[in-house]
């Protein structure tokens, strides 16, 4: 329940006065509750129904201020006044629930608020090693779980702050038989902790299931061209249903546990009530007020045992829900980038001479050194276009990691115009760069609106412009609604060739110093290639861009060549310098391409 309180400890501070001012509306309104239940006993007893001289002197002292009037407008001023606390109070507790929704609301949405940002201000390597429906159920699904153990606490506490301005009033009435009330209330609870304990358990399996569940289904979604094209239908079904068959296993288990509680309670209730009965009419001899007085305080008190425990049961479901949002928080403040990028306002960079590679060293572990690129030296020069090449694993994707500061070498540093990338001035950095990769990213939503995306001021002649620089105006301009046109789920309406030219335009957009393309066009026929290649040699001089690319035709315009194998830099060079050379890695490439075309 640690984390809980934790959890509650920061209501309290984004709550401010209001949380307090909740809390103290809630003992009014108890209150209110305990003068309407005072009143129903002298209600009775001016109704002749009671002997006014018998019973509980404090029956008597409440309506002894109306003594003096005649019984019928007695009886009218006591109903008007249970009316009038009974309204003031439903009144009062209404005001209360809204404020509870809202100041819950309130606070989950910057909770969800908080956690997404720390996910975006996590480092490259945290997505590397995350999977990304894990992230998706964290933010969704648990944390919902979440907001509603933090609603569950405070039913918790509303229900205590009831049940002991009740027991006060019960004393009040009668000490012994609220003393033995309160001793049974407390045995029933102690005895149904393993209720709390096997709740935990079952919401711990919840979170699992709820997880795997979210996987797979995106997982699904995501291979769902390939699902298809090999008639997979049915293993998957059958996955989907045996999942489900596990949740629905599952929740009915937690119903059983909810079912199970819910009888102890009521049977041991049962039990007490009737012994308390048996002994207070045979044994004591009680009078009728007083017999009364007993059946309140039950009526009164043990709802609110069985309430408090069955809240507790409730948010003790949800503890490993807070478990692992509160785990996630402490990834994202452990893989934090320590730059703020949502309050740097720094203009994008200006590249005026270019970068270089000066003895890089990287591995993704620590504890081991598997180095993925070893003492890399290499220039990018100033507005020309640099290839990086080499077979899969040679290190060209964290090449370009390490140069968009995705990634901190080991050791070694990027010089940027003869500075060192440092953190200080890598939003800048970034800021100046524009990436392509080789799955386009879009959003299910117009041409214009995915454009706009990385420059929302951008005017429709910008637009155009860009789209003509990357070969995409012709298809565009074709299309019913233009730049208006939806493009379906991830561009789903596009051929992948005019999702390409989309994304490349986006870029372009951005108006970078640097343009990068990751394997841009490894996925496109060749006559999309050619599209993407032509838009390419547009931009040739007029800023700088580095392509990574299997396929070597792609970049035979290239000014500079950089060719990695097995993380080090063996060659370096023009196209036509480094394929006459026998022999190397280079030649060797673009030999096996060539045989494979033929």
């Amino acid at each position: 329940m640690r984390i809980v309180y934790m959890y509650i400890k920061e209501l309290f501070k984004f709550s401010g006065w209001l949380l307090p001012v909740n809390l103290f509306g809630i003992v009014i309104v108890s209150l209110l509750e305990g003068m309407g239940i005072l009143l129903l006993i002298p209600l009775i007893s001016v109704t002749g129904m009671i002997p006014e001289n018998k019973g509980i002197p404090i029956f008597k002292s409440v309506i002894g201020f109306a003594e003096g009037l005649p019984e019928d407008l007695r009886l009218v001023l006591l109903l008007v006044i249970f009316i009038f606390i009974m309204l003031s109070q439903s009144i009062l507790q209404r005001a209360i629930r809204i404020l509870n929704v809202k100041l819950l609301h309130e606070f989950s949405r910057e909770l969800r608020i908080n956690l997404f940002k720390g996910v975006l201000n996590s480092s490259w390597s945290f997505f590397i090693k995350k999977r990304k429906s894990d992230l998706l159920n964290s933010i969704t699904s648990e944390l919902a779980r979440v907001v509603s153990g933090m609603n569950f606490f405070l039913q918790m506490i509303t229900s205590v702050i009831f049940t002991s301005i009740q027991v006060l009033l019960a004393f009040w009435l009668s000490a012994s038989i609220t003393g033995l009330v309160l001793l049974c209330g407390a045995f029933i609870i102690l005895c149904s902790h393993k209720f709390v304990n096997r709740a935990v358990k079952a919401g711990r399996q919840s979170s699992v299931l709820g997880k795997e569940y979210l996987a797979g289904v995106t997982d699904q979604f995501n291979g769902m061209k390939d699902i298809k094209s090999n008639t997979l239908e049915k293993s998957q079904l059958s996955w989907f249903s045996r999942h489900t068959g596990r949740m629905v296993e599952e929740q009915i288990e937690y119903v059983k546990l909810q079912t199970s509680s819910d009888l102890y309670y009521k049977v041991t209730s049962s039990i007490f009530i009737a012994i308390f009965l048996y002994f207070s009419i045979i044994k004591f001899h009680f009078h009728i007020e007083e017999l009364m007085a007993i059946i309140l305080i039950f009526t009164r008190l043990w709802p609110r045992f069985t309430e408090i425990q069955s809240t507790m049961q409730n948010l003790a479901a949800t503890i490993p829900a807070f478990n692992s949002v509160q785990s996630l928080y402490t990834e994202c403040e452990s893989s934090r980038e320590r730059m703020n990028p949502f309050q740097n306002h720094e203009e994008p960079y200006e590249l005026k001479k270019g970068v270089h590679y000066r003895q890089i060293f990287y591995s993704y572990s620590n504890e081991n050194q598997n180095y993925v690129l070893k003492n890399i030296n290499a220039e990018i020069r100033l507005n020309e276009m640099t290839a990086i090449v080499g077979p899969s694993g040679a290190g060209k994707s964290t090449f370009i990691d390490i140069l968009m500061g995705l990634m901190k070498p080991d050791s070694g540093e990027v010089l940027i115009d003869g500075f060192p990338l440092e953190e200080k001035n890598i939003i800048s950095w970034r800021k100046a760069i524009s990436y392509v990769p080789q799955d386009s990213f879009l959003f299910n939503a117009s041409i214009r609106e995915n454009l706009q995306l990385i420059n929302p001021a951008c005017s429709d002649a910008d637009i155009w412009q860009a789209l003509e620089f990357s070969c995409a105006a012709d298809f565009v301009r074709s299309l019913p609604e233009g730049i208006e046109t939806h493009i379906g789920d991830r561009g789903v309406r596009l051929s992948g060739g005019e999702r390409q030219r989309l994304v490349l335009a986006r870029a372009i957009l951005k108006k970078p110093s640097i343009l990068i393309l990751d394997e841009a066009t490894s996925a496109l026929d060749s006559e999309n290639e050619r599209k993407i290649q032509e838009a390419i040699d547009r931009l040739k001089g007029k800023m700088t861009i580095i392509v990574i690319a299997h396929r070597l035709s792609t970049i035979k315009n290239a000014d500079h060549v950089i060719v990695l194998d097995e993380g080090c830099m063996i060659q370096s060079g023009g196209f036509q310098e480094l394929s006459i050379q026998k022999s190397s890695k280079f030649s060797q490439l673009l030999e096996n391409q060539m045989e494979a075309i033929h």
